[in-house]
C-alpha cells in the first residue's frame, strides 16, 4: 500500500492510497474460497462447490465487497500512518488500477492544532451585586402587578388602563386581512400593541369612536404592512382601571405560603432572587471570559463540525417553535456565526481542560445539582434523579468541568470588580 498526503488550503487534506492488484486478488481468492466452503448451490453437495463455479457466479460481487473492505481498512491505516485527526466523514473517489488494484483519494478536513493563548494580562470586569430589602420590595410590587384586576370606570382612558375595543384597519382605504378585531383588550402603556395605536386610544371613553393613524415599522413581521401607514377605526366599548391586591395574608397564601406570613414570603423571595442573581453573575463573568478567550485565539474550525452544530441549533429552534416552521425558513446562514463561535469555544475549552488536567469536582457537582433542585417542590427527588441517571449526571459534570475551566482562565486574568445592583444585573428597570 502506497500513501501520499496533499495539504490543501486551511484544514483540508487529501490522502491518495494505492492498493496493489496482488493484495486485492489475494483477498478476493480468500473470500471466494470461504464462500465455496459455505455456499449451497443446486447440483453440488455442501462444501464441495468448485471455486471456479463460485467465481463465475459471485466474482463481481465479492470483488466489490473486498474493495470496500480494503479501502476502509487502508484509509484507517493511512490516517494513522500520517497521524491525522479527521473532522467529519471523508469524501472518497476511487479508480481501478492497471494491475487489477485500486487507487482512491479521500478528502476531508482535519482537527486544528490548538495551542491556547491564555488570559495573562487580560482585564476581566466582574460585576458584583447583592439583593437588598429594596429589591425585595420591588419584587413584591411586581407580584402585585401580576395579580392585578381591572374594574370598569366611567371616565376617559389613561395610561395603565385596560380598554376593550373593536377596530377595523384600512390600508389605502381598503380593509386588510388580520386588521380587524372585536372585544380586544388593550392595556395602555404595556407596549403589546403598536405605540401609535395605544397613544391614539388614550383619552377615549366608553362609546367613543375615532380614527387612529398608525405607522408600521420598516421591519414589521408582516411584509405587506412594513413601512406602511394605516388608519384604524377604533370604538371603545369599556374602560377599566387596574386594582392591585393588598399585601396581606391572602396575598402570601396565593404564592404558596400556607401560614400567610409576609415575613416568610419575603424570605422565600429573597432566597429565590439571590439564587437567580448568583446564576446570572456567574453567567456574565463566564461570557466575558469566553469572549476574551476568543479574542486571544483566532483558530480555524472544521466545516463539518460547524455544519453539525447548525443542525443541532436548527432542531432546537424548531422544538421551541413547536415544529411549526418549515426547514427552508431556517437557513444555515441564520445559525452559522453562532455555530462557528460555539465550535471554536468547544475546541479551546477542551484544550484548556486537557492542558490543566481538569475533571469534574464531586463537591461542585453536588452543589450544582442542589442548586438546580432547589427550584423544585421536591428537591430531594430531583437530586436523587440526577445521581441515578448517568446521562443526566454526565450533563451536569460537563457543565461543572467547563465552569472549572473558566475559573482556571480567570485566575490568569486581571480581575476588577464592577459594582452593580440587582435590577441592572438582571436587566430589569428598577421600581
Amino acid at each position: 500500500m502506497q500513501v501520499s498526503l496533499e495539504r490543501k488550503e486551511g484544514l483540508e487534506r487529501t490522502l491518495r492510497v494505492d492498493i496493489p492488484g496482488e493484495r486485492v486478488q489475494s483477498a478476493v481468492d480468500e473470500k471466494l474460497g470461504e464462500l465455496a466452503r459455505n455456499v449451497r448451490l443446486d447440483g453440488f453437495r455442501p462444501g464441495k462447490v468448485p471455486v471456479r463455479v463460485v467465481r463465475n457466479r459471485f466474482g463481481g460481487q465479492v470483488r466489490r465487497e473486498v474493495l470496500g473492505e480494503l479501502m476502509q481498512s487502508s484509509l484507517q491505516d493511512a490516517i494513522a500512518q500520517e497521524e491525522l485527526r479527521p473532522a467529519g466523514t471523508p469524501s472518497v473517489e476511487a479508480d481501478d488500477a492497471d494491475d487489477g488494484g485500486v487507487t482512491f483519494r479521500a478528502t476531508f478536513e482535519v482537527m486544528p492544532e490548538v495551542e491556547v493563548q491564555g488570559l495573562t494580562g487580560v482585564t476581566i470586569e466582574k460585576p458584583v451585586a447583592e439583593v437588598t430589602e429594596g429589591d425585595v420590595d420591588n419584587m413584591v410590587e411586581t407580584l402585585r402587578q401580576q395579580r392585578r384586576s381591572f374594574e370598569e370606570v366611567e371616565r376617559p382612558a389613561a395610561e395603565g388602563d385596560q380598554v376593550v375595543i373593536d377596530y377595523i384597519g384600512r390600508l389605502d382605504g381598503e380593509a386588510f386581512e388580520g386588521g380587524s378585531g372585536q372585544d380586544a383588550p388593550v392595556e395602555l402603556g404595556a407596549g403589546r400593541m403598536l405605540e401609535d395605536l395605544e397613544q391614539g386610544i388614550v383619552g377615549m371613553a366608553a362609546g367613543d369612536t375615532r380614527t387612529v393613524t398608525v405607522s408600521f415599522p420598516e421591519d414589521y413581521q408582516a411584509s405587506e404592512l412594513a413601512g406602511q401607514t394605516v388608519e384604524f377605526e377604533v370604538t371603545a366599548k369599556s374602560v377599566r382601571e387596574p386594582t392591585l391586591p393588598e399585601v396581606d395574608a391572602d396575598f402570601a397564601r396565593g404564592f404558596g405560603i400556607e401560614s400567610g406570613s409576609l415575613e416568610e414570603l419575603r424570605s422565600n423571595l429573597r432566597e429565590n432572587m439571590e439564587r437567580e442573581l448568583r446564576q446570572t453573575l456567574r453567567g456574565q463573568v463566564k461570557e466575558r471570559v469566553l469572549n476574551a478567550l476568543l479574542e486571544q485565539n483566532d483558530i480555524a474550525v472544521p466545516s463539518p463540525m460547524v455544519d453539525e452544530e447548525i443542525g443541532r441549533m436548527r432542531e432546537q429552534m424548531k422544538q421551541r417553535l413547536g415544529g411549526q416552521i418549515p426547514d427552508e425558513r431556517l437557513s444555515d446562514e441564520m445559525f452559522r456565526e453562532e455555530a462557528t463561535r460555539r465550535v471554536k469555544l468547544g475546541l479551546l475549552l477542551a484544550e484548556v481542560i486537557r492542558g490543566a488536567g481538569l475533571t469534574a469536582d464531586a463537591e461542585k457537582v453536588r452543589t450544582q445539582i442542589e442548586e438546580i433542585a432547589s427550584s423544585y417542590e421536591e428537591p430531594e427527588q430531583v437530586t436523587q434523579y440526577y445521581y441515578e441517571n448517568r446521562e443526566a449526571l454526565s450533563g451536569v459534570e460537563a457543565i461543572v468541568v467547563e465552569d472549572q475551566a473558566v475559573e482556571h482562565l480567570l485566575e490568569e486574568a486581571e480581575v476588577t470588580e464592577q459594582p452593580s445592583d440587582f435590577d441592572t444585573v438582571m436587566n430589569r428597570n428598577a421600581g
